[in-house]
């Protein structure tokens, strides 16, 4: 993203997961805010795993929310429906069904990592998010992730070749403990200007505001 003649460009740290639905939710109010402003940011995905231990098998999404948050299935529907009206609200199709898998997403963030690196990072953060949220894949699967590789823009050969040489894995892991380290336990987190931290998907209007300081500090 580049800079405008009026705004400096903002820098903001997004440490988040690909299956979390909060994390496209906030990153879509942010974008919505940026717009609005006229602000044009430098975006960095930061890994995080929501289930570290998740099996290679995955788990019905279902089951996951009632045996990890306690809750009834009829909240688990509320909330899916919740979060099925606002991803509408702001452009973004949830699909959730009977069926539907929390996955693994460790391969899922060393290829992020690697992305990073082809300055596509971002094209292939919000791909595996349409991927899982909106096509219902599993980001897990690698021929899944390599479909999200290609609509990114990048190599899917040398991507399946850094899956299998595994050499993105210690750097994946030294950037969690990174953030880990310091004090976040929860996602979407977002970090402006190296100084300010919002945690959870905040909305539009809070968005602007840390926007706003953030400009008026740089100027």
């Amino acid at each position: 993203m580049t800079s405008t003649d009026t705004h400096p460009i903002i820098q903001i740290d997004i440490v988040s997961d690909v299956v979390c639905p909060w994390c496209i939710v906030g990153f879509r109010q942010l974008d919505v805010a940026m717009k609005q402003q006229g602000i044009q940011a430098q975006l960095r995905w930061h890994p995080f795993e929501l289930n570290p231990n998740m099996p290679p098998e995955g788990q019905n999404l279902r089951e996951h929310i009632t045996e990890k948050y306690g809750s009834t299935p009829e909240q688990s529907q509320q909330a899916r429906e919740r979060l099925t009206a606002i991803g509408a609200e702001l452009g973004f199709t949830f699909n959730f069904d009977e069926d539907s898998r929390i996955v693994n997403t460790f391969k899922a963030h060393q290829l992020l990592d690697w992305a990073e690196g082809q300055g596509l990072q971002h094209q292939l953060k919000l791909a595996l998010f349409d991927a899982y949220f909106t096509r219902q894949q599993d980001v897990s699967d690698t021929e899944v992730l390599l479909q999200a590789v290609t609509s990114a823009g990048l190599n899917p050969d040398t991507a399946r070749q850094v899956l299998e040489t595994g050499e993105h894995i210690a750097l994946v892991r030294e950037k969690q403990q990174f953030w880990t380290s310091r004090g976040i336990s929860g996602v979407p987190s977002m970090v402006f200007g190296g100084k300010y931290l919002l945690t959870g998907a905040q909305g539009v209007d809070t968005y602007s505001r840390v926007l706003q300081q953030c400009l008026a500090e740089a100027a």
